[in-house]
């Protein structure tokens, strides 16, 4: 009896041992993803300290990824209507709210569990609409950290008949109330991916200034010789 019960009890060390080591594993793998959670969050979290001329990432944006030496983990990734972008090596993180700034560091800290020292660079890019009196109007990936004169400048800039001390930023075909010119900086305007970029046309008169002038030099030149007959 005394035999049987030590082969009960010694039996399943094997069996232990293995299931002792897959629960460290599944307890090590959740609180890495929790880590990963938490870093996110604090990261997102940072933006709110943040200058307020640093751009944040929202919904629609994209990023574009480089990695020194690493072209597998380099790219352009895009924010999801959540918020969220699909990161190599990392997996999906929230993004929403977060600087380049915060969002580098971020990557840097959790990339150095495969590299030493992460070299990284990230670029925060806007789909805008870039539309009206320009050469080339379309959808563009603009570096929110550019001016409208460069953010025109990739629609080919304004036509002859373009007002560009009169640029517009329009969200759902209405008219934002902001003061745009040439060198404003998209980072410091209201500006989101999917808004237009509308530069207006110059009126008749406006455009025809020649031929308006000419005409009231004729009109002028008839009245006087009327008058003086």
């Amino acid at each position: 009896m005394a035999m049987s019960r030590r082969r009960i009890l010694t039996l399943p060390s094997t069996t232990v041992r293995l299931a002792v080591t897959t629960t460290i594993l599944a307890l090590g793998l959740a609180a890495g993803q929790r880590s990963l959670a938490a870093q996110s969050a604090e990261a997102a979290s940072s933006h709110a300290d943040a200058p307020s001329h640093s751009p944040v990432l929202s919904a629609g944006d994209r990023i574009r990824l480089k990695v020194w030496r690493e072209n597998d983990w380099s790219g352009e990734f895009d924010v999801n209507a959540d918020g969220i972008a699909v990161i190599p090596r990392i997996g999906p993180v929230h993004v929403d709210g977060m600087s380049a700034d915060a969002l580098t560091r971020f990557l840097v800290d959790s990339l150095s569990v495969y590299l030493r020292n992460p070299s990284i660079e990230v670029t925060l890019l806007r789909r805008i609409n870039v539309l009206g009196a320009v050469q080339k109007p379309d959808l563009y990936l603009v570096d929110a950290s550019v001016t409208v004169a460069d953010a025109l400048a990739l629609a080919g800039g304004a036509s002859s008949n373009g007002k560009t001390d009169r640029v517009e930023l329009r969200r759902k075909g209405k008219a934002i109330e902001v003061k745009l010119d040439k060198d404003t900086r998209l980072a410091d305007t209201p500006m989101q991916s999917g808004d237009q970029l509308y530069v207006p046309e110059r009126g008749w008169i406006s455009r025809n200034a020649g031929l308006v002038a000419a005409g009231l030099s004729a009109a002028t030149t008839l009245v006087v010789a009327l008058m003086i007959r």
